[in-house]
């Protein structure tokens, strides 16, 4: 038997892998019509990122791995990037070019992000400690650095969730780039279990999931000043 969860998520950010942030700034800019700036460096994840604002305190984020960070920090074991970055799978994707890869659900207080994950880590992957700038957070991150999943299934349709520890959302700190956010899309091929997590989670109001045969798709669709466009 499972435990409805009672406490609806939020969409925080969606996420645009790239093999280098050039890249993947230069493919948001072409698409949307402006080109994300904000963002830093993810030491522990030795990744780095561009943030773009768009309405409604959600922001959509370029990432990538980081050429600069070093292999491990003070003689330890490199953990695994977070969003399925050092999997083969994604660097061979990412030859075709930047793509809509993942996004991530926030966990709002009083609810306290690690005690759900301590509470049902069968349905949630361990919450890791991060920090960029003046910005500190928990996100659930699986040991393998892959994307989250239930019963198998995820592909970066279900989200990762996030719970923000800085009294400031990176939405407030960037500049509005007047760009909204209309719909999120998926298929999935076994988009029943999806659905089903989504559900558990509160997330299913967020994403439109449907079944297809191919491999899982995110699409992003938004209102520009210039007219629809579309993130995929």
């Amino acid at each position: 038997m499972t435990v409805p969860i009672a406490h609806s998520l939020s969409l925080d950010h969606l996420v645009i892998s790239a093999r280098t942030l050039e890249e993947g700034v230069q493919y948001v800019a072409d698409t949307l019509g402006v080109a994300p700036a904000g963002g830093g460096a993810h030491p522990l994840m030795r990744t780095h990122n561009r943030l773009l604002g768009l309405w409604g305190g959600v922001y959509l984020e370029v990432i990538a791995i980081d050429p600069l960070a070093p292999a491990a920090a003070d003689g330890k074991t490199a953990r695994p990037r977070l969003f399925a970055l050092d999997d083969p799978a994604t660097h061979a994707r990412l030859e075709n070019g930047p793509y809509l890869s993942h996004w991530v659900a926030r966990v709002e207080r009083p609810k306290r992000l690690a005690t759900w994950q301590a509470q049902y880590p069968q349905r949630i992957a361990p919450i890791v400690a991060m920090t960029r700038g003046d910005f500190t957070w928990g996100l659930s991150v699986p040991d393998d650095g892959s994307f989250p999943a239930w019963q198998g299934a995820g592909d970066g349709v279900l989200p990762s969730l996030i719970q923000w520890d800085s009294p400031r959302h990176p939405s407030a700190v960037l500049a509005p780039a007047n760009l909204a956010l209309k719909a999120l899309r998926a298929v999935h091929p076994r988009a029943d279990v999806i659905g089903e997590q989504l559900r558990w989670l509160g997330a299913a109001h967020l994403v439109d999931v449907q079944p297809g045969d191919g491999a899982a798709a995110l699409v992003a669709e938004f209102e520009t000043p210039e007219g629809p466009r579309t993130l995929a």
